[in-house]
């Protein structure tokens, strides 16, 4: 989606609360945040306008609470510029509108985007088992954090729990509901959420694998560089099951050749440095499922990204992947 000059000049007319009025700014993307570069003497940063209805201001203070917190115990995340006025956000109303939009700024992290590499030379496994490793090893340093992490009084993120993720009002939309699913699609969506919920309510939330998530662990929120492996975008941050990042991780990889190796390689670069036990293991097939349902009802919510023409191909996929794990 291309990003209009009414949200360029928008952006650009918040760059003086943190002193970046001379700087060059050129747009970068639309997905959950319209995202632009901006450039001023050798430094670069990134500005996000959030989405109006998904995060408060207050939530999104809370990110910043816990990304600072994941810094303090040595994990390297994207460091937010404050305002000259010390705060992570400014709130404004677009042009013609009185819809407030808050906007944050981040110090760039430099690198390559790992998506972009991969598709560079897509037949190398080793490199991909490589990274799938490396990852693994990082959602885990994120995990131990988490589960140790005292959640400050007033803390406020959502949740990806059983009612974040099938319930009534689920976090990304009524996935059973939308309007391209034909009847025995959605009938099999409706067995997608049953079949979710119950095992969620079966397994509960241990202590060991239940905490803050990063939530959308996939190789576009991941930077190489000549320093590793860099995690980006924590905004759709929040409490979840550990085997939902893992998942989020494998998703797009489920139909490769080496899928074997690649969930290998990510269990065994997490557990060099987090216990995650079979009982737990076994329930990252269900958060793939998830994740695959899920996809419907973020991208149904989202109608200005422009991008229904995919719709069908991932109901189709969803429903392929509701059936396997119904027969297995």
């Amino acid at each position: 989606m291309r990003i209009d000059d009414t949200l360029l000049e928008f952006a650009r007319q918040t760059l003086p609360e943190w002193s970046l009025e001379s700087a060059q700014i050129k747009p970068i993307t639309v997905s959950e945040n319209v995202t632009f570069r901006v450039d001023k003497d050798e430094l670069s940063y990134v500005l996000r306008i959030h989405r109006s209805w998904y995060h408060t201001l207050e939530e999104l203070e809370s990110g910043l609470v816990w990304t600072e917190a994941l810094r303090a115990s040595g994990i390297d995340v994207p460091e937010p510029l404050l305002t000259t006025q010390g705060k992570g956000f400014v709130t404004r109303s677009l042009p013609g509108s009185h819809e407030p939009r808050h906007v944050g700024a981040l110090k760039w992290v430099k690198g390559d985007i790992l998506a972009e590499v991969i598709r560079r030379d897509p037949d190398d496994t080793d490199a991909l088992c490589r990274y799938f490793g490396q990852l693994g090893a990082i959602a885990a340093s994120i995990h131990t954090q988490a589960t140790s992490w005292s959640v400050p009084q007033n803390f406020k993120r959502h949740a990806f729990d059983a009612a974040g993720l099938v319930g009534k009002q689920p976090f990304w939309g009524r996935f059973w509901e939308i309007p391209q699913l034909q009847h025995g699609q959605a009938d099999l969506m409706c067995k997608a959420r049953d079949v979710i919920a119950n095992s969620l309510e079966k397994y509960g939330q241990p202590q060991e694998t239940y905490s803050m998530i990063h939530a959308d662990l996939h190789m576009h929120n991941l930077v190489l560089s000549s320093r590793g492996l860099h995690i980006i975008d924590f905004d759709d941050a929040g409490f979840g099951w550990h085997q939902f990042d893992l998942a989020v991780a494998l998703h797009e990889y489920l139909e490769h050749e080496a899928y074997p190796e690649i969930l290998a390689a990510l269990l065994e670069g997490y557990r060099a440095h987090r216990s995650l036990d079979a009982a737990a293991e076994a329930l990252i097939p269900l958060f793939l499922l998830v994740r695959s349902v899920m996809s419907l009802g973020w991208l149904h919510q989202r109608p200005e990204l422009g991008r229904e023409e995919y719709i069908p191909e991932m109901i189709e996929n969803a429903c392929r992947h509701t059936r396997y794990f119904l027969e297995t």
